[in-house]
């Protein structure tokens, strides 16, 4: 029993060898690669591979989103290596510090958890930082939309980029927007990124009426004077509800500092006695497990708060 214990023990140390080592011949590869227009050449099959689930499963095309939105400079295919990795590394842990399938199965689920999470939470501080911009950047595409002669949202939207009258940090966001809409991709996934990416009732009702006139081609000044409007009136509250935004921030991390505040005492004040309960005995590994347990999914609540207050 104990020689089987080892073999897979054994066994889940090379898979990790093999992933980390794999993960490294593929950034190595990517960096060398990368040229003139920091375009990556993959292999052939990683690229049918990734276009495969990228049509096929919804939560990779979400993902896929999700990283363009934020801007990541990660592949769908390094990331799927990570998420493979931190798979093996909470059941390596799982294994060996809790022996227990209640801890292999916490931590393989926090571990492939982690890189969505990070994602999440990037895209909840860049919604942060451009919620109070939306206003402005709205108010000068429309005076541009109203100037232009041909009532065209693209011209005005590049008059407003090239002449830096749309300023950081939401310039990046209108920016992606522009290259999506002309380099012939697809209007609606266009405007469903640049939605996701500030992801607010505001951004949605903007995306609307873009949509509109993209599609059909009628005038929509009306809607966008309209739209400035509303928010005008609301910008009071905005403001309140971004400070809500950032009180749940805070309380997200709260519960890690106590933890490890709590470990520090114990440890410092008995290292010995702390390290036979925390370490060795179950009772102690069971309370640090719930503890991880109950920190995840305050996190889970915190990025669900802040994307239902959006």
């Amino acid at each position: 029993m104990i020689f089987a214990k080892y073999v897979c023990l054994a066994l889940l140390f090379v898979l990790v060898f093999i992933c980390i080592q794999s993960l490294l011949h593929v950034l190595a590869r990517q960096r060398k690669a990368r040229f003139r227009l920091q375009y990556v050449k993959t292999s052939a099959y990683g690229a049918r591979f990734s276009e495969y689930l990228g049509k096929r499963s919804v939560l990779v095309k979400h993902v896929k989103e999700m990283m363009e939105s934020v801007e990541s400079r990660m592949s769908m295919k390094a990331m799927l290596t990570i998420t493979l990795i931190l798979l093996l590394i909470g059941l390596l842990a799982g294994s060996l510090f809790f022996q227990s399938l209640k801890g292999v199965v916490i931590l393989t689920s926090i571990s492939i958890s982690l890189p969505y999470m990070l994602l999440r939470l990037k895209l909840v501080s860049m919604r942060l930082r451009t919620r109070l911009e939306f206003l402005p950047a709205v108010e000068v595409f429309y005076q541009y939309y109203m100037v232009d002669p041909h009532k065209n949202m693209k011209i005005s939207l590049k008059y407003c980029l090239e002449e830096n009258r749309i300023l950081y940090p939401i310039k990046p966001v209108f920016e992606q927007l522009y290259r999506n809409l002309m380099t012939q991709r697809d209007t609606d996934e266009s405007l469903r990124i640049f939605s996701l990416t500030l992801g607010h009732a505001w951004a949605d009702y903007f995306v609307g009426i873009m949509r509109v006139a993209l599609t059909e081609g009628i005038f929509v000044g009306d809607s966008l004077k309209e739209l400035v409007v509303d928010m005008r009136k609301a910008q009071r509250s905005d403001q309140l509800e971004r400070n809500r935004l950032l009180e749940i921030r805070i309380a997200n991390f709260t519960p890690i500092l106590f933890l490890v505040l709590f470990l520090f005492i114990n440890f410092k004040i008995n290292p010995d006695n702390a390290y036979m309960y925390y370490m060795v005995d179950p009772g102690g590994r069971n309370m640090i497990l719930d503890a991880l347990l109950l920190i995840f999914v305050s996190f889970l609540m915190g990025i669900y708060l802040s994307m239902r207050r959006m």
